[in-house]
């Protein structure tokens, strides 16, 4: 007599008709994370597993930024698996980026797509993270870079290093991007001090500071729509 079908295969199929019949949007985040993984681990019911790793890092998103290290740690989770995990941030990053650069529309007229880029990059982050966009004369998208990476709470920038690779990018308007690691963007002191002097080395060599932006996990802040530039 043949042994009945693990019961987890029929979950993994209606799991499947799902995501095919609705695009994942009704999903919880351990259920997208759950199909995912019956790819990566074939012969086990991967549910308890997709949980654990939603406990552990809070959501689906927050397991992609983790690392292989700190996946694994979690029962079930080999090194494979946290692979793919991390195939699934680089791809989404790309993604993020290419529908923010790859267009002629000025920046202003795909605000969300720039602030879903600086999210998918930043939010999850443990450390402050300090990055410029780069704009040419239309204000599309030529570039970015991330200037400075700092402890919990800091990062240290300089007007003349904001000025000097502005200047070597070709810039004629840039937006600045940090995260709060606490998930409070309330621009601190420090920043409405850093935006001020970097936007005014700018304006000495004719180049525009359109925003200062702060990304939390579930949050940002615009310095320009609090009137801080």
């Amino acid at each position: 007599m043949a042994e009945d079908a693990p019961d987890y295969l029929g979950h993994r199929a209606r799991l499947r008709d799902r995501f095919l019949n609705g695009g994942g949007k009704s999903m919880a985040d351990y259920e997208l994370l759950e199909l995912l993984l019956t790819y990566a681990i074939p012969r086990r019911d991967v549910k308890p597993i997709a949980k654990d790793i939603v406990r552990k890092f809070g959501s689906l998103a927050g397991a992609a930024k983790a690392s292989v290290p700190q996946l694994v740690e979690v029962n079930g989770v080999k090194e494979n698996t946290a692979v793919l995990l991390k195939v699934i941030q680089e791809a989404a990053r790309r993604f993020s980026w290419a529908e923010l650069s790859a267009t002629d529309a000025p920046i202003i007229s795909n605000w969300d797509a720039m602030i879903d880029y600086c999210r998918t990059e930043m939010s999850h982050l443990d450390i402050e993270e300090f990055r410029i966009i780069f704009l040419d004369v239309k204000f599309r998208v030529i570039g970015e870079e991330v200037m400075q990476r700092g402890t919990i709470n800091q990062v240290a920038i300089h007007p003349r290093e904001v000025v000097k690779m502005a200047m070597e990018k070709k810039a004629s308007a840039l937006i600045l991007v940090h995260n709060h690691p606490s998930g409070d963007v309330k621009p601190s002191r420090a920043d409405v001090e850093i935006t001020k002097q970097i936007k005014q080395a700018l304006e000495a060599i004719n180049i525009s500071l359109l925003d200062h932006i702060i990304i939390s996990k579930y949050d940002y802040a615009s310095l320009k729509s609090l009137q801080v530039i």
